[in-house]
């Protein structure tokens, strides 16, 4: 189910959605200035293969578990001892003291301040399909809610709504090295408010049934309860099987949307209308 545009007229220009939405293209397109296939020339020198330079930036850029959680240590690229390839070794570890008694010469990351990293983390994306869902879903849910909240309250909600979902995910598994990136968790967060403020809007989205493709009109509260389902199960996977790795930050989808939903009305300044647009009969 993907979401096309609402019905919910807003009173004002959306301009803290815009530029959020330009700030994420913006950091996308520094990305994508990286080598997605050559490596760095540190990694060059320490003969150290298979991480591109575009992955070393999320790995400085990105928000790290281990660095979150263990302010002031940081992290290196190195190879423990009884591994043949590259990993992420941090300060503190045995894998780091391993690393640093072998024979591969540890690569230091140029990581800014681990604060810093919790909100470029939420600007990176892995990919096209990733930063396109993400600024669809802040187009077409942010308008509204920032004409709730005001500019201000709403771009200080973003980014409060990115930190709890960073340090849900980082809490899933403290000792991680894996970096998480995306605006995912912040987008969560305006969804939950969303689900808050308007759960009665009506949502045009496309639907894919097998081989069919329709567009369907469906309440927000249905869309984003299906969303918020479709999150909340593999989260729960993860938690009782965690796995290595990348892969999806579904507990950062659900810290955010859960942010979202217990905090909107701190950040509302009235509550928005549906402009006459809910029609006499049940839309389903």
């Amino acid at each position: 189910m993907i979401p096309l545009k609402d019905n919910v007229p807003t009173a004002s220009f959306p301009l803290v959605t815009i530029l959020l939405i330009a700030a994420n293209l913006a950091f996308f397109g520094w990305q994508l200035s990286f080598s997605g296939s050559e490596e760095s020339p540190e990694l060059q020198r320490a003969g150290i293969v298979g991480l591109s330079e575009r992955d070393q930036a999320s790995l400085e850029y990105g928000a790290t578990p281990y660095r979150l959680l263990h302010p002031g240590e940081d992290c290196a690229i190195g190879v423990p001892a009884g591994q043949q390839g590259a990993d992420v070794v941090c300060q503190g570890t045995p894998e780091y003291a391993q690393a640093s008694s072998g024979a591969a010469p540890l690569v230091p990351l140029d990581q800014p301040p681990w604060w810093v990293t919790v909100f470029t983390s939420m600007f990176m994306h892995g990919g096209l399909l990733h930063i396109g869902f993400n600024l669809l879903f802040l187009w077409i849910f942010g308008n509204n809610v920032e004409d709730a909240m005001g500019k201000a309250r709403f771009l200080l909600f973003y980014l409060l709504a990115g930190v709890a979902a960073v340090y849900a995910q980082s809490l899933l598994d403290p000792s991680s090295t894996v970096p998480t990136i995306g605006a995912s968790g912040a987008v969560a967060g305006v969804l939950g408010a969303y689900a808050v403020l308007l759960p009665r809007a009506r949502v045009l989205s496309l639907i894919f049934l097998l081989f069919f493709v329709t567009l369907v009109e469906v309440p927000a509260y249905v869309m984003l309860g299906i969303w918020f389902v479709l999150q909340f199960l593999p989260a729960i996977g993860q938690a009782t099987a965690p796995v290595d790795g990348g892969g999806v930050a579904y507990f950062a989808h659900v810290g955010g949307f859960v942010f979202g939903l217990a905090m909107v009305w701190l950040f509302t300044k009235r509550r928005p209308s549906l402009g006459g647009a809910d029609p006499p009969y049940p839309v389903y």
